[in-house]
């Protein structure tokens, strides 16, 4: 392991932080819970990810009036920041009570202004995050629900390529493969639902909607690797006081855009409830249920985890819009659905696994065993000839082996 660098032992990432030590025995604490623990959580969140994050496109559809949205969409993402900052609020003072005796409170001021030092790094996705939670309401302007989980899915490859960059984190050739497999799932799912006749800020409606498609892949996939570098290289900081600096950022972004908007169409647009309707409340607290879970994806699971997570939500997605909305699921969508599970299966497949890691670790271990042998062997012939040096002759002794 490198100065300063400390290794996850759930997703193996290298992470850059100067309480290296202290992280590492984090980690190691969090090694032995998951070892026990690590499937049951999966699941919950894999589980629970399928359903709010299949909802979410269904609601954002039916909140549409006309196939416009009359209320706006920072609006919505500003109450939905400010939901889960009262949730990371309420879940602090619960867990205060319980705490330990001898540990500091966690909304004590000392404690509070060092884990803001230490979790600035949080600002950069929660900037990240308000972007792309915009996006998302105009990516439902020219693409139906079904086709835009598609699209979201291939944020996976240049997730794990902004993990190996910036966590240096390690991916067989079967995992590389297993990514590139998702893509051509996902590409069979030919794009035919943009809405003829339309333009995208005066562009062509194909280019503008190209366009915001390589944003929205390119935007929460940052923001999802450096929400997780910041998550896990602060490991021993409470989640729920992460989120409360994560949410807070968002809620400050969402809201000086507000403000932005107010100076340009006037001081009507301050009104955060105007348009909104029983779908868009139902969409804020979904979205705000999403990311509290997506929360815990970063903090001990794995960012590659919860996006191919999304792509089972897909099959919910599009079968829900299918019955809901009458969209029609194609030949191309269920081949490439089938493609994607491929694609999932072969990279969490034990035989994807890096194999130098155990290889290394056995001949780690084999040293060691044979250093310790070597080592009792020292040190018994050094005891013999101890004994030899110091040992007496008896009377008996000096008589010949053989009888003369």
């Amino acid at each position: 392991m490198q100065s300063g660098m400390v290794e996850c032992h759930v997703c193996h990432s290298k992470l850059l932080s100067p309480t290296s030590k202290t992280v590492s025995r984090a980690y190691d604490r969090h090694r032995i819970d998951v070892s026990s623990k690590s499937r049951v959580l999966n699941i919950l969140l894999v589980v629970g990810d399928c359903i709010l994050v299949g909802l979410q496109p269904i609601l954002v559809f039916i909140s549409k009036v006309d196939g416009k949205f009359v209320f706006s969409p920072i609006s919505v993402n500003f109450l939905t920041e400010a939901a889960k900052v009262v949730f990371a609020i309420a879940m602090l003072l619960i867990q205060g009570r319980h705490k330990k005796v001898g540990e500091k409170p966690l909304l004590s001021v000392s404690t509070f202004v060092q884990a803001a030092r230490n979790n600035v790094l949080l600002a950069v996705p929660a900037l990240l995050y308000a972007i792309n939670n915009y996006l998302k309401f105009i990516m439902q302007l020219y693409f139906n629900p079904a086709t835009v989980k598609m699209l979201s899915n291939s944020k996976v490859l240049v997730i794990a390529i902004l993990l190996k960059i910036v966590m240096r984190r390690r991916f067989s050739i079967i995992q590389w493969e297993a990514l590139a497999l998702l893509l051509i799932g996902i590409s069979v799912n030919q794009l035919k639902s943009l809405p003829e006749g339309t333009t995208a800020l005066g562009l062509p409606v194909a280019t503008g909607a190209y366009i915001y498609t390589l944003i929205f892949v390119t935007v929460p996939s940052l923001a999802s690797v450096f929400n997780e570098y910041a998550m896990k290289s602060q490991f021993e900081t409470s989640i729920y006081l992460q989120n409360l600096f994560l949410y807070g950022y968002g809620a400050i972004f969402n809201f000086l855009a507000i403000i932005g908007i107010a100076i340009f169409k006037g001081p009507s647009s301050l009104d955060i409830l105007q348009g909104h309707s029983k779908a868009t409340m139902l969409l804020i607290c979904n979205n705000a249920a999403q990311g509290i879970l997506s929360s815990f994806f970063f903090k001990y699971a794995d960012t590659i985890l919860k996006k191919y997570s999304s792509t089972v939500a897909t099959i919910f997605t599009g079968i829900a819009s299918a019955a809901l909305f009458g969209h029609t699921l194609t030949i191309n969508f269920i081949l490439g659905i089938s493609i994607v599970f491929i694609s999932m299966h072969q990279f969490f497949s034990p035989l994807s696994k890096i194999k130098d890691e155990p290889q290394k670790d056995h001949l780690e271990m084999d040293n060691e065993k044979n250093q310790r042998t070597k080592d009792t062997s020292v040190i018994n012939m050094a005891a013999g000839a101890n004994d030899d040096a110091n040992h007496r002759v008896g009377h008996d002794e000096k008589a010949p082996l053989l009888p003369l």
